[in-house]
């Protein structure tokens, strides 16, 4: 998700027009933290108005406006953008390489941006990540992967893996220790980080630090055959977008039996041998009760795994409303579990 201000996003959308009068149930906004009720309500609108446009051909129109402002990138932190090969049959895959230096070891993170499967681009996260590898003196690699439908989960999880797989074997030119590199993601992007990181682990190629997934989609069932309380996904990501998403991502409708477990985090039966986890989701996001239950099987499987809930927090909260007290807690969370990960003493 681009990040753009909470006093914009309010100021663009009328408030007159509200969840409950919408949809003739209970206003969600009570179960919101009270800080974050203004910029929810206006999301909840946007996610009314946005409800026509949520069907195949209406992404085609809304990847081309560019969808909402990102920040501009920064001048000072440096980025190459680079083409690097998938494998035989499949094109190449444009990745960017963020806060390369020459000089010693750093640590690394290969980020994969979210959008739902369907949306974003690593274009539009240069800016966050280049702040990310400012604070952290690390390199970051984001790949721009293929997007649903155009592509399913076969053709996007081998992008972003051909760009871990370059991303370990340039580790030498880039200055990265090959034994501190993290994959990281957002919503759809922390689905795929969970898919990236079991693939690695499958493949036996390269060693992972830790996975870092925020919001993380790992579970095609939500929404579909799993129902869950409709205050849940209420603001942001809604049950109807995760269900166009997953369709997309599968080219299959999610839910049912069929569903291929290789497509899905959630589904797959071993979670053990994967690398020390940090999960963090809002209580009133529509991925709460998957990615804590990904958590517990995580936990229980052996995987050091850290989980943090954010009463009153929705999809997304953290980059539409960064100055608030919540997200605030997010990213302080965040940035410790990456350092951690790498090896590197907690700032407090």
């Amino acid at each position: 998700m681009a990040r753009f201000g909470a006093a914009a996003l309010v100021a663009a959308l009328s408030p007159r027009f509200g969840f409950a009068e919408a949809h003739g149930t209970e206003d969600p906004l009570r179960y919101i933290d009270p800080e974050l009720r203004p910029v929810a309500r206006a999301m909840m609108q946007f996610t009314t108005m946005m409800r026509r446009k949520w069907q195949d051909e209406g992404l085609k129109g809304m990847r081309a406006s560019g969808g909402l402002p990102s920040a501009p990138p920064l001048p000072d932190v440096p980025v190459e953008e680079i083409k690097v090969p998938v494998g035989k049959g499949q094109p190449d895959v444009t990745i960017f390489v963020i806060n390369a230096k020459s000089g010693g070891t750093r640590p690394g993170i290969l980020h994969i941006h979210g959008g739902g499967y369907i949306l974003g681009s690593a274009r539009s996260e240069v800016a966050y990540e280049q702040a990310l590898s400012s604070e952290l003196d690390c390199v970051i690699v984001t790949v721009e992967y293929r997007l649903a439908p155009e592509t399913t989960y076969k053709g996007s999880m081998e992008d972003n893996y051909a760009g871990l797989r370059w991303m370990y074997h340039q580790a030498d030119t880039l200055a990265v220790d090959r034994n501190r590199i993290v994959v990281m993601g957002e919503s759809a992007g922390g689905g795929h980080a969970a898919l990236l990181a079991l693939t690695a682990r499958d493949r036996r190629e390269i060693p992972l630090a830790g996975q870092i997934l925020i919001y993380p989609m790992l579970d095609d069932r939500t929404g579909s055959s799993v129902q869950l309380p409709p205050f849940i996904g209420a603001v942001g990501w809604t049950p109807e977008v995760n269900r166009l998403g997953w369709r997309s991502f599968l080219g299959m409708e999610p839910g049912g039996p069929s569903v291929p477990a290789a497509a899905v985090p959630a589904r797959r039966s071993d979670l053990a041998g994967l690398p020390p986890t940090f999960i963090a989701v809002g209580g009133v996001d529509l991925f709460v009760r998957e990615d804590i239950d990904y958590a517990r099987r995580l936990t229980e499987a052996g995987v050091p795994t850290e989980l943090l809930v954010l009463p009153g927090a929705f999809h997304g909260f953290d980059r539409i409303a960064p100055a608030t007290m919540l997200a605030k807690v997010l990213t302080k969370a965040k940035l410790e579990a990456l350092r951690k990960a790498f090896g590197q003493n907690s700032i407090m």
